[in-house]
């Protein structure tokens, strides 16, 4: 049996403000309150107070005296974001390959030909979304919900450098084309091709985000 999860006021102003930290909207050192989101966001401010404390556990705003301040993700942040990543996506991707059915493989084709019609047409965040699918979509069938929930929210943490990134066409079709061959690898159920093949992957789009970042940092 599913059970659909309850989904409060406090979590929808948790998600959208973590976005909007996330994707830049809120710049590192930006003052939050919480008559100001409740505002925004036509909420009282109780489930704002209690998103700020979620947040501030996730490590992306802190209290200073009676302010909330954004901090989001540093630089050291990125670094170690993208190692432990590194160290942990070939692992999920080879246990993916040993428990993958027929319907996800199904589900996974899908997303890659999306991915490559939205490449095609230059639609960024469509191209994004694509991305988050495709790797949300192994680490759910990996097996294992503590790889999944640490990778998924490492991910989630990159949306910013990852959007920057796929902007660049170029990287746009080569991530694409190694996700089809990460796909090929798990239909023929080779677990080590698999793991190689997402550890280059991982490696490619990290030292694609490093320089995005780079850039980012000086313009």
């Amino acid at each position: 049996m599913t059970v659909n999860k309850v989904t409060s006021l406090a979590d929808i102003v948790y998600e959208q403000v973590e976005r909007d930290i996330l994707g830049g909207v809120y710049q590192r050192g930006d003052i939050l309150t919480e008559l100001r989101l409740s505002e925004q966001l036509k909420v009282s401010r109780t489930p704002v107070r209690e998103a700020l404390r979620r947040l501030e556990q996730d490590d992306l705003v802190e209290s200073r005296g009676k302010s909330i301040v954004v901090v989001g993700i540093t630089p050291e942040d990125l670094m170690d974001i993208l190692e432990i990543r590194s160290r942990l996506e070939g692992i999920a991707t080879a246990k993916c390959c040993r428990r993958i059915t027929k319907e996800e493989l199904s589900e996974l084709d899908e997303i890659i030909t999306l991915q490559e019609f939205y490449v095609s047409r230059g639609f960024t965040d469509k191209v994004l979304e694509s991305d988050s699918r495709f790797h949300e979509a192994i680490y759910a069938a990996c097996g294992s919900r503590t790889y999944d929930k640490q990778l998924t929210a490492l991910h989630k943490k990159l949306q910013r450098y990852r959007k920057m990134s796929v902007a660049v066409n170029t990287r746009a079709v080569a991530s694409a084309a190694e996700h089809r061959d990460i796909f090929q690898a798990l239909a023929a159920g080779d677990a080590a091709l698999a793991e190689e093949l997402a550890v280059k992957h991982v490696e490619m789009a990290r030292a694609n985000i490093l320089n995005t970042a780079q850039t980012d940092a000086v313009t």
